[in-house]
């Protein structure tokens, strides 16, 4: 019975992660949050009117990813364009590693949800043998039904738990990439003005 309960919290509490990291990542995952085309305009436009102090600033105080990886190829630009080329793809890569560290733990909930769920159901079979073992003579077939029944349901909670953590990473995971990878190209193309600067190399 003990165990019974401390499944049924678990479960809960891997129910309340699944909600709130879904939400979480959904919110991460969006346009605006990654490449937003207000800096995009914003910033071409500082940079026609040669305004580039103005397009550092506004690049450096800008929280999307988009906004870090602009910010950090104009602060290495002085050192010459493929610096500069380097250090955005630096900060895209590590910006990409924030996000899908933050995504695994979707799939951490997917694959241990079904492996809880088996647990729960390997303890409640074991109760209801020690129920027939001790029954001396013939035991209780609705009790018998009612003890393998419980136990099985703990393995159909966890699979429902499962099935949506793991859809979700999925999908998340490759608008991520989706995101990312227009991230870098678009910030290539904001930069590639720059291509002739001096000091390259």
């Amino acid at each position: 019975m003990h165990t019974q309960f401390a499944t049924v919290f678990v479960f809960l509490a891997l129910s309340v992660s699944l909600v709130s990291l879904f939400v979480m990542n959904v919110l991460a995952a969006r346009r605006d949050t990654l490449c937003p085309q207000e800096l995009v305009d914003s910033f071409e436009e500082k940079l026609n009117e040669k305004d580039f102090q103005g397009a550092y600033d506004m690049a450096r105080t800008d929280e999307s990813v988009l906004g870090q990886v602009l910010s950090a190829g104009l602060a290495k630009l002085s050192r010459g364009y493929n610096k500069a080329i380097e250090g955005m793809q630096e900060v895209g890569e590590e910006e990409s590693m924030k996000l899908d560290h933050r995504l695994s733990y979707l799939a951490l909930i997917g694959t241990i949800s079904p492996m809880i769920g088996l647990f729960g159901t390997v303890h409640g079979m074991i109760d209801s043998f020690s129920t027939i073992a001790q029954a001396g003579g013939a035991p209780d077939p609705n009790e018998l039904a009612g003890g393998i029944s419980r136990a099985l349901m703990t393995t159909l909670v966890g699979l429902a738990i499962a099935i949506p953590a793991i859809a979700a990473y999925n999908i998340l995971r490759n608008r991520v990439q989706r995101l990312v990878l227009e991230v870098g190209i678009v910030s290539e193309n904001l930069m590639s003005r720059f291509e002739n600067v001096s000091g390259k190399g």
